[in-house]
């Protein structure tokens, strides 16, 4: 089920779930109000796979959302957060210790893992609403994406073609780089079926694709000096969790080669990466927040299908271009979300 943003807010702020054409006019939410002293406010457990630095910008986007649905965290609402700082380990007692407060719903975030290794740790009848790229259905979350049937629903943004997407990107770029390095995480369960689509992509444009993997800090050094004395024209980077927790090493690793890189997230931008195209996170985190509002007004996760987030967003960081000595196209200077000069 696919929504844009008029048709998705239309739909949080109706009492049933009703999949409201694009063109629709959008619903009003009430207002915050101030909290009745006699009335518990709900609590809203908050747990990301992240660090909390990380995971700011993500946070403020979900808390966005909230608003957006007439909630705010102190006024109507209150909520409990906890990070793993990337140590899937300890989100099973984070979840437990989340789970121990009087929460109404808990938000899982920061990889699929969050909501995976949460789940049996909460109690059954208490919802969780995540957001992740993996199917949840594969992931034993639930049986059906559009009436899930228990205690898990969420926001999904779809990736899976993301790499071939990429591919078009690096030859807008760069139309005269024939040999395109893909760097992968050869870890991540869904590496093969994006790469299969990269190649397809590459061979319709008559590129050669040089895969490298890596899946250790040190085999991401060894990967970078591999496509340098390849001598590719330009590094596409695939979206795995691994890779984008390592941005910031990329990034500069990158840099240190002069390779332009394109990116699968502005994430990588903001870490001073030259350009990404992919799915906006930060949209997807302030849908998460819109939905999370259903439950608080009493919707039942199993009746509340899985929202499929498909918004791309194209950011440019035309200061590292000009250090590049590389001319962005103006056309994709003209359709950018973002330009960083």
């Amino acid at each position: 089920m696919r929504l844009d943003r008029r048709s998705f807010v239309r739909l949080v702020g109706m009492g049933a779930v009703v999949w409201a054409h694009a063109g629709c006019a959008q619903g009003r939410f009430p207002g915050p109000r101030e909290p009745n002293p006699a009335t518990k406010r709900p609590i809203i457990g908050y747990l990301s796979g992240w660090s909390a630095e990380e995971a700011r910008p993500l946070v403020a986007a979900f808390h966005a959302g909230l608003k957006e649905a007439g909630y705010v965290e102190g006024l109507n609402v209150l909520v409990e957060s906890r990070f793993a700082d990337f140590q899937v380990d300890r989100i099973p007692d984070l979840a437990k210790e989340l789970a121990r407060r009087p929460v109404t719903v808990l938000v899982a975030t920061g990889g699929a893992q969050t909501a995976v290794r949460a789940k049996p740790m909460v109690p059954p009848i208490m919802p969780i609403v995540f957001a992740m790229s993996e199917d949840p259905v594969k992931l034993g979350l639930m049986t059906d994406m559009t009436r899930p049937g228990n205690n898990v629903t969420g926001i999904r943004f779809v990736i899976d073609d993301l790499a071939a997407k990429g591919v078009a990107i690096v030859h807008e770029l760069l139309p005269k780089a024939t040999l395109v390095g893909f760097l992968v995480n050869p870890d991540d369960p869904d590496t093969e079926p994006r790469t299969r689509g990269a190649q397809a992509a590459a061979d319709a444009l008559g590129l050669k694709l040089a895969v490298v993997g890596a899946s250790t800090e040190r085999a991401i050094d060894a990967a970078f000096d591999g496509l340098a004395q390849q001598r590719v024209g330009v590094v596409l980077v695939d979206v795995a969790r691994f890779l984008t927790e390592q941005r910031r090493k990329i990034t500069t690793l990158a840099a240190r080669h002069a390779l332009p890189t394109v990116y699968p997230l502005r994430e990588f931008v903001d870490a001073g990466g030259l350009l990404s195209y992919g799915i906006s996170i930060a949209d997807a985190h302030r849908q998460l927040g819109i939905y999370t509002t259903q439950v608080l007004r009493g919707a039942r996760p199993a009746d509340l299908p899985v929202i499929q987030a498909t918004k791309h967003e194209l950011v440019i960081n035309r200061r590292l271009a000009q250090v590049l000595l590389l001319p962005v196209p103006r056309t994709m200077l003209a359709r950018a979300d973002e330009v960083r000069d």
